[in-house]
């Protein structure tokens, strides 16, 4: 949806800059988008991806893939799920595993998620970006957005261990020093703060 002449433009305007440590390599991860404070994060986010071609995928219900938005949610970059069993009597699958389960579908597949879950504050995070990872053998990119510096950008990227613990609190320790839109909205994880 965004050109890279359209989001080079506005970062030029509005001073932003972007700074791309993705290995080119890397055609599936799951991606963090953090921290998640206000809604202006969906748009330098998006912008910031355009700028690096990295071509992120956001999961939404299959309803909205449905006319009137549909179009929209396409050029967003936006896949639908379904978590509806296939058969009658089956349980319905977790959305840890119809995520994966999208790993599987597509060769190239990069996953935008926000574990934060919400705009509001909070000092946990939802960890099902981390068993994603760890299901679909592929790694977890940092997104960041950092306010004070004006810089958006793929900071690093970590391949799950298997230790939860030690993954977690690498990753903590990477957005700890990232200044969000609105800092009283924001906390890292505090079960894996090291």
């Amino acid at each position: 949806m965004f050109t890279k002449l359209f989001a080079q433009s506005i970062f030029t305007l509005t001073g932003w800059t972007f700074k791309n440590n993705m290995p080119s390599d890397i055609k599936q991860c799951v991606m963090i988008a953090a921290p998640h404070t206000s809604n202006w994060d969906f748009l330098y986010t998006r912008l910031a991806f355009a700028l690096m071609d990295i071509p992120v995928k956001i999961t939404t219900k299959d309803s909205y893939m449905r006319f009137p938005f549909g179009p929209i949610a396409r050029a967003l970059g936006c896949i639908g799920i379904n978590r509806r069993p296939k058969k009658e009597g089956e349980e319905r699958p977790s959305m840890v595993q119809v995520m994966v389960d999208l790993f599987k579908e597509h060769d190239d597949f990069i996953m935008l998620v926000t574990p934060e879950g919400t705009r509001s504050f909070r000092t946990k995070w939802k960890t099902g970006f981390y068993h994603i990872a760890v299901l679909a053998n592929v790694p977890v990119a940092l997104g960041y957005l950092d306010y004070q510096k004006k810089e958006a950008g793929v900071g690093k990227v970590v391949y799950p261990s298997g230790n939860m613990k030690k993954d977690l609190q690498e990753i903590m320790a990477f957005y700890k020093t990232i200044v969000p839109h609105t800092p009283e909205n924001f906390s890292i994880d505090l079960d894996y703060d090291s």
